[in-house]
């Protein structure tokens, strides 16, 4: 497999590239038809379809790209669940940069329509995306409203900020790169002076609730998590579990299919 004929190296309207920044978050649903039928219904969200073919779709909200949702391949025994996708310059050697420091590659990197891809999974376990490609249109936009954002809860939040910054080149200081920054209990990851990801501690690797194991979670911000929850429980989805953060309320919700997102007030 070869890389595309385009420049591989994300960039920014401005021409400024982008790498190591979460770039998408992505679902793999076993029924789409009824993703999209959930997922439109709770959020309003339209569809388009995004260049990956007919089994996947790129979910807006207000014009603004928030989301993909995509078809699970039978064949893949993999749970359902909302995975980030982090943008890279090269596939091929941040795949090695995981394998070196501990972490697997179980998928690709496979040449896509209009770039590659690779799922791994980190040295706890927690499974993320990779891709190499131009970016959706109008990230800029994604990344600095945050409709969709991304905490990695694992053992040791230091560690973790050790292995993903030697894998994507945080806090390198090139053009393009993530700063990190340790604020209020947690490591916080900036682009162009935005919060795109959290990583907090406290994780247990061999707990019997998934969602306290190493993984990483998605947040989706909404002007009203507690209706927004409401109206996805009548549409078939599991409250888990509920509080109240310095920005506001949060509800953790388990879709029809099992994946879990938590509904957040914009920061």
């Amino acid at each position: 497999m070869t890389p595309p004929s385009t420049d591989s190296t994300a960039r920014l309207g401005s021409g400024e590239p982008v790498f190591g920044a979460p770039c998408w978050v992505s679902l793999m649903a076993r029924d789409l038809g009824a993703a999209l039928d959930f997922y439109g219904g709770v959020f309003g969200w339209t569809f388009r379809s995004g260049g990956l073919g007919e089994e996947f779709r790129i979910a807006s909200s207000g014009g603004v790209p928030v989301a993909g949702i995509g078809a699970l391949a039978p064949a893949l025994q993999v749970a359902v669940a909302w995975t980030p996708y982090f943008a890279v310059e090269d596939a091929d050697v941040t795949a090695a940069r995981i394998r070196e420091r501990g972490g697997t590659v179980a998928v690709g990197p496979v040449a896509l329509h209009t770039g590659r891809g690779a799922l791994a999974a980190d040295r706890e376990g927690a499974v993320f995306g990779l891709w190499q490609g131009p970016l959706v249109s109008q990230w800029e936009m994604w990344r600095d409203t945050a409709p969709a954002w991304t905490r990695l809860r694992t053992r040791d939040a230091f560690d973790a900020a050790i292995f993903y910054g030697e894998v994507l080149d945080w806090a390198c200081e090139r053009p393009g790169c993530c700063d990190v920054r340790y604020e209020h209990d947690e490591v916080v990851l900036r682009h162009g002076g935005h919060v795109v990801a959290r990583l907090t501690s406290g994780a247990v690797e061999a707990a019997p609730d998934p969602s306290l194991r190493p993984h990483w979670h998605t947040h989706f911000t909404v002007k009203d998590p507690v209706a927004v929850a409401d109206t996805a429980r009548d549409h078939g989805a599991t409250v888990l579990a509920d509080g109240t953060s310095p920005t506001g309320p949060w509800v953790r919700v388990s879709d029809p299919d099992g994946a879990t997102f938590t509904l957040t007030t914009p920061s």
